[in-house]
C-alpha cells in the first residue's frame, strides 16, 4: 500500500472526532474526498449531490464532501479509503494508473466519446460499471457510479476543421494517452503546465491546448488570445468515479445502497447537464461578440480521430490483462452503437 503520512492518520482520526456527534442522527456517514478544491464548481455540484443522497435517504445516510488534500494528497485516496482514513472518494480514475494502467485507460480513452450520455450508457449497459468493480474491489473499494463534467473543448489559434488541420499543430496536452493520440494524428504536443497556456497562445510557442472545458476556457480569458475553439470537444471527457470502502458498502442494507447508485446516476446527468448549459452559454456569447470562431467538428471527422485513436488504445491494451479487458469491451460497445468500424 502507497504510504500514507502520519499527518494524515491524525487528521482522518481527529475529523472522525469531529464528526461523531453528528454521526448520531444518521445511520451511516460517509467521509468523502474529492479530487476538486473548495470553491470549484465541480466540488460545489459535489456538495450538492450529498445533499441529494441525504433526501433519497431520508437522512439515513449523510455525506461529508471534503476539498481535495483535506485528508490525503489527491494521488493517496485509493489506499485511503481501504485503510478507512476516508470512507470514499469523488476522483478522477486516471489518479490510479500506477495502480493499474487499465485504470488509464477506462478514465479517457481519448477520442471514444462524443457526448457524456454515450460514456454513461457505456457504464450502465455496456459492462462498464461491472469492470471496474472487478478492476476495483481487490483494492478494497466498491465503485458506486460515474459522472464527468462533459467533453473538453479545445482552443486554437488557427482554424481547425478536421483531423487534417492537426497535422504539425503545436499544441498543449497532457503526457500518456492524450500526447500519444495526437501525436499519432501529426500534431506536434507540448509539456506545459496550465498556468502557462494563456501565455503560451499569445506568444505562439504553442498553437493550441487541450485544457478545459469551453465555459471554463473562456472564463480565464483563452479565447482573448485563441479565437478559433473547437466545440463540442472531438478528444478528452474525464471519467470520475465515486467509490467507497467495500467493507463499508457491503454493511449497508439493499435499499440503501440502492439509493446511492440512483443519486449517482442522477447527479451524472444532473452535473453534465450545469456544466453543459453553461458551455453554450459562454459559446453564445463567444459567437455574439463576433470576435470567436467556433469549429463543430463533423461526425466524419470525429470517426476518423477515433479511428487514430484506437490504434493508441490498442497500444494501451498491452499494457495488463485488465487493460485488455478494457479495450476489449469499449471497443465492442462502440462498433456495437456504430460509433467505430470493426476494421
Amino acid at each position: 500500500m502507497t504510504h500514507i503520512t502520519r499527518r494524515a492518520l491524525f487528521a482522518g482520526t481527529a475529523l472522525a472526532l469531529t464528526l461523531a456527534g453528528a454521526a448520531q442522527a444518521q445511520d451511516h456517514t460517509f467521509r468523502i474526498q474529492s479530487s476538486d478544491p473548495a470553491g470549484n464548481t465541480n466540488f460545489l455540484l459535489q456538495k450538492e449531490w450529498a445533499e441529494m443522497v441525504s433526501d433519497k435517504t431520508d437522512g439515513r445516510v449523510a455525506v461529508e464532501m471534503l476539498p481535495v488534500e483535506t485528508i490525503v494528497a489527491h494521488s493517496e485516496t485509493m489506499d485511503a479509503v481501504a485503510a478507512g482514513i476516508i470512507d470514499g472518494h469523488f476522483t478522477d480514475t486516471s489518479y490510479a494508473s500506477g495502480k493499474d494502467p487499465a485504470f488509464g485507460l477506462i478514465a479517457n480513452p481519448v477520442g471514444a466519446w462524443s457526448d457524456p450520455a454515450q460514456m454513461f450508457d457505456f457504464m450502465a449497459n455496456g459492462g462498464g460499471n461491472a469492470l471496474m468493480n472487478e478492476m476495483l474491489e481487490p483494492y478494497g473499494l466498491h465503485f458506486i457510479g460515474a459522472t464527468t463534467p462533459g467533453l473538453e473543448a479545445f482552443v486554437s489559434t488557427v482554424p481547425l476543421d478536421g483531423v487534417d488541420d492537426l497535422k504539425g499543430l503545436k499544441l498543449r496536452a497532457p503526457e500518456g494517452m492524450v500526447q500519444n493520440v495526437f501525436a499519432a494524428a501529426g500534431a506536434a504536443p507540448v509539456n506545459l503546465p496550465g498556468s502557462e497556456v494563456f501565455t503560451s497562445l499569445d506568444k505562439g510557442v504553442i498553437d493550441a491546448a487541450d485544457y478545459n472545458t469551453f465555459s471554463t476556457n473562456a472564463a480565464q480569458g483563452l479565447h482573448d488570445v485563441a479565437r478559433h475553439p473547437v466545440y463540442p470537444g472531438f478528444h478528452s471527457m474525464p471519467l470520475i468515479e465515486v467509490s467507497v470502502n467495500k467493507e463499508k458498502w457491503d454493511s449497508l442494507p439493499d435499499d440503501l445502497k440502492a439509493a446511492m447508485e440512483e443519486s449517482v446516476a442522477e447527479f451524472a446527468v444532473y452535473q453534465s447537464e450545469t456544466v453543459h448549459e453553461r458551455d453554450m452559454q459562454a459559446a453564445s456569447e463567444a459567437e455574439a461578440s463576433g470576435e470567436v470562431t467556433i469549429h463543430d467538428w463533423s461526425d466524419e471527422e470525429r470517426a476518423k480521430f477515433r479511428a487514430i485513436a484506437r490504434s493508441q488504445w490498442e497500444d494501451a491494451a498491452g499494457a495488463s490483462a485488465n487493460s485488455q479487458k478494457v479495450y476489449d469491451l469499449l471497443t465492442a460497445y462502440l462498433v456495437d452503437k456504430g460509433l467505430m468500424s470493426e476494421d
